[in-house]
């Protein structure tokens, strides 16, 4: 499962942006090749959130000489990147992990990700969703191996929708009436809930209306998180949140999950690996759900936008960095190591030609028999890949959630906490040694 991570977006190449502050800080070891004798079996560490332990099984029994030992670690800042980061400057990092889009920039400005290239990465281009691949691509070298996506959509309640008479919201403004019935006729329900601690399902909604938060322009990363598309959706949910439309608080939480399993929430603007999240827990909910195309700003547009996604790194100082990628590249594109990790959330695969045929590619009876996936499918080809990410994102995405959070108990507004956030940002750049400015 992709929490918190705010996806994808095209690869950083333009790199000078996070090589021109001349920091210091680093791995404390780098990666170097070891020799191995005949015979002898290699040890590989891997991190991740994902429980992908029946893949790793497979994996060991089919590669005798490589064995990986997975290892779970926390889905968020606090746990598993602090962790990773401790590791590099300790110099006993893992040699594999799990690393969201998003996260890369910041990898990389602590010298944190393998050159892969060096070891023959750039011939497995071709088995990977261009824009997916571009993720992990900086300076023209290969850092990391992409892993999967978050495209957008709208899970709902088709049984609750046809109780309350709405039909499947094609527009933000349907989506908009849709609660006002559901206010209406629910009973204490509502259609879904604004959850201030989610900034990247925030960054998402802005991405597919129009907005660019971050680019650079030569060494410099320029910021745009005020712009008028931004503050068009800030200003759209400020109204859902003060006519008491939605409900406020966390989400993928335990009382979510029991608004979620109980009919109290009707529906969920999600992304395409919220499917296992919602299967594993409200299983009374089976058959119930139906999966639409998000809601668009302008009736008969295509516009969709990305929450989540990873790649799976092998971080500066491992030992065996060439049978490391041989691992990211199998565990990425195996048919049915994709399958196994499809089945425990993985998210939405970066393997090209995965899809069809795979489990994501038939009728899901919790789905009431829906081929749901092909909403998903749709939704992928229409994201704009120009979106990036800074490499302070961390700290971006904590200030931006806690002014949310200060604008949910009436200390300012949604659109306050985007300028806010915009000079935050800035100055969050800056202290880094980068060169930033506000767009």
């Amino acid at each position: 499962m992709l929490r918190w991570g705010a996806g994808a977006a095209a690869a950083l190449t333009g790199a000078p942006a996070l090589t021109a502050c001349g920091q210091t800080v680093g791995a404390a070891r780098t990666t170097r090749q070891e020799p191995t004798r005949p015979g002898q079996k290699v040890r590989l560490v891997f991190w991740t959130w994902v429980p992908m332990q029946k893949t790793v099984d497979l994996w060991n029994r089919t590669h005798p000489d490589i064995h990986v030992e997975l290892q779970n670690i926390p889905a968020n800042v606090q746990g598993g990147y602090q962790k990773m980061h401790a590791s590099l400057t300790a110099g006993n990092p893992p040699d594999l992990a799990q690393v969201e889009y998003h996260e890369l920039p910041g990898f990389m400005l602590v010298n944190g990700l393998t050159d892969l290239s060096a070891y023959g990465a750039d011939e497995l281009r071709d088995s990977y969703v261009p824009w997916q691949w571009n993720q992990g691509v900086f300076g023209g070298r290969v850092r990391t191996i992409p892993q999967a996506s978050g495209p957008m959509g709208l899970f709902y309640r088709k049984d609750l929708f046809e109780k309350w008479g709405i039909e499947t919201p094609a527009t933000w403004a349907e989506f908009e009436q849709a609660a006002r019935v559901v206010k209406a006729r629910g009973g204490g329900a509502r259609l879904c809930t604004f959850a201030p601690n989610q900034p990247p399902w925030f960054a998402a909604m802005c991405w597919q209306r129009g907005a660019r938060w971050i680019r650079t322009q030569g060494d410099t990363w320029v910021v745009a998180m005020d712009d008028d598309f931004s503050r068009e959706v800030a200003d759209y949910w400020a109204k859902m949140v003060r006519d008491d439309l939605v409900f406020i608080g966390p989400d993928m939480s335990s009382a979510w999950y029991r608004q979620v399993q109980t009919g109290q929430i009707a529906a969920w603007v999600g992304p395409q690996w919220g499917d296992a999240l919602l299967r594993g827990n409200a299983p009374g909910t089976k058959g119930k759900w139906r999966v639409a195309p998000l809601p668009q700003w302008t009736r008969g547009e295509n516009a969709s936008a990305n929450w989540g996604g990873s790649s799976t790194a092998v971080l500066q100082g491992s030992r065996h960095p060439r049978e490391a990628l041989q691992f990211a590249h199998w565990v990425n594109t195996d048919p049915k190591a994709v399958d196994l990790n499809i089945s425990v959330g993985y998210g939405w695969p970066a393997a090209t030609g995965i899809f069809r045929g795979s489990a994501l590619d038939k009728p899901d009876p919790f789905f009431g028999g829906q081929r749901y996936n092909d909403v998903f499918t749709a939704s992928d080809r229409a994201i704009d890949t120009s979106w990036k990410w800074s490499p302070t994102t961390d700290a971006d995405f904590a200030q931006l959630g806690d002014a949310f959070g200060a604008a949910m108990a009436g200390d300012g507004t949604l659109a306050s906490s985007l300028a806010d956030a915009q000079k935050s940002t800035v100055d969050n750049l800056l202290a880094k040694g980068l060169k930033a400015r506000s767009a």
